[in-house]
């Protein structure tokens, strides 16, 4: 009990963002807050906050084990609410948004098959660019696809998300295949517009040749580094999809997320250039505001995204 009271006490402290604010979260006085995180980073023999008079800042250990501390709270949450759920039906208004590109192929189809399980749930789905305040905007649950900058939520990964940079058969047959990123140069590449995203580039993989930031490769020893290239070409768009269309259409390389072009890769309308120097995966998430009792509704919604997500002939069918 002891320890995971400590676990609790971490994650408020870092959600909340001071020791004092987690006290009057918890009803205790701060000391009783400091003296937990003390212990827990003894336990664990690492410093998990940085702390000053002014602020508590997350140490790269300490960010890493809040995911992994929420996603635990949230397994022992959703544990409780089954057995005191017993044989109850999930009701009630559930309202979720998500990009609006991933949600229309890989969010909206997955509603109505929802909602054929539970009846008694009614949804609605904010399809949007714009990062929602969840919490503000009264939202139960956020697809997010990327990384996550907002540590006062509380996110569940349903799975990975990787960069491709993809081509129609007819364009590699013209123009050849680029065998490293610095070919890119050579090539017509697809690229969003300056006033959309991707501002650093296409990221890619490679062993490292100077000082850089390193990523250590257990499974071959080597050592390498993300790099970030700005490509050119005759067209670009402020709009992903339109991208997409062109590259279908032979136009071009572009580099796009997976879940927007497995399906094309499985059947062979597009094929993966440069796999050897892909970039780490980044996730797909599920992000609700933190709460103590998660309604079964919502719980059932991320399950729900979860089993299908996990096959990989979901995302091969688009």
């Amino acid at each position: 009990m002891d320890k995971f009271k400590q676990l609790e006490s971490f994650v408020l402290i870092a959600t909340r963002g001071s020791l004092t604010a987690a006290a009057t979260a918890e009803g205790v006085a701060p000391a009783i807050m400091g003296r937990r995180l003390d212990a827990l980073e003894q336990r664990l023999g690492v410093k998990l906050m940085q702390r000053t008079t002014r602020r508590l800042t997350l140490t790269h250990e300490g960010s890493a084990f809040l995911e992994d501390c929420q996603r635990l709270l949230v397994d022992v949450a959703n544990a409780e609410s089954s057995v005191s759920a017993g044989g109850v039906k999930a009701s009630g208004h559930l309202r979720i948004t998500a990009p609006a590109g991933f949600g229309r192929r890989h969010v909206a189809p997955l509603v109505p098959l929802f909602r054929e399980q539970h009846a008694e749930v009614t949804v609605s789905l904010n399809l949007s660019d714009r990062v929602i305040d969840v919490a503000a905007d009264g939202f139960d649950c956020a697809v997010r696809v990327g990384d996550l900058t907002d540590s006062s939520m509380i996110s569940v990964r349903l799975a990975d998300n990787r960069r491709l940079c993809v081509a129609a058969p007819q364009y590699l047959q013209r123009r050849g295949t680029p065998s490293q990123p610095a070919d890119l140069n050579h090539h017509d590449c697809l690229v969003l517009s300056s006033d959309a995203s991707q501002t650093r580039g296409w990221a890619f993989r490679v062993p490292v040749t100077a000082p850089g930031r390193r990523d250590d490769d257990a499974t071959t020893g080597h050592t390498h580094e993300v790099i970030h290239i700005k490509p050119a070409g005759p067209l670009d768009c402020s709009d992903g999809q339109v991208l997409h269309d062109w590259c279908l259409a032979g136009c071009g390389i572009a580099w796009r997320s997976s879940w927007e072009v497995e399906s094309e890769v499985a059947a062979g309308r597009l094929v993966a250039v440069l796999q050897d120097y892909a970039a780490p995966a980044n996730g797909i998430f599920a992000v609700f505001p933190q709460r103590r009792l998660l309604p079964l509704r919502v719980r059932l919604w991320i399950d729900f995204l979860k089993h299908h997500y996990a096959q990989p002939e979901f995302w091969r069918a688009g």
